[in-house]
């Protein structure tokens, strides 16, 4: 069965950096185009950061081009999200995501809070 597993998140002051991983299992990771989301409290999953199977193409929300960059390693099927500049509106519970015969799965999400 298809298993995300998110790593990474924690406290971190503004400004700094973090980075997420995503241990993808139960499925061929490295032909499927793969997401990262996060939620506020009381609001619905927002895209973060999508990339192809090749790692080649990529696409940012806007509120995260320039500081956030989403890559992937096939051969460990593991997806990843440096995080750089973090501000407090960063603060969510972040989530890897992936489709497969149109069905939506997601990882248990890591939690990114970014306080002084």
């Amino acid at each position: 069965q298809v298993q995300l597993v998110e790593s990474g998140g924690g406290l971190v002051q503004p400004g700094g950096s973090l980075r997420l991983s995503c241990a993808a299992s139960g499925f061929t990771f490295s032909i499927f185009f793969m997401r990262w989301y996060r939620q506020y409290p009381g609001k619905e999953r927002e895209l973060v950061a999508a990339i192809d199977t090749t790692g080649r193409n990529t696409y940012y929300a806007d509120s995260m081009k320039g500081r956030f960059t989403i890559s992937r390693d096939n051969a460990n099927s593991t997806l990843y999200l440096q995080m750089n500049s973090l501000k407090p509106e960063d603060t969510a519970v972040y989530y890897c995501h992936v489709m497969r015969d149109g069905i939506n799965y997601w990882g248990k999400g890591t939690l990114v809070t970014v306080s002084s």
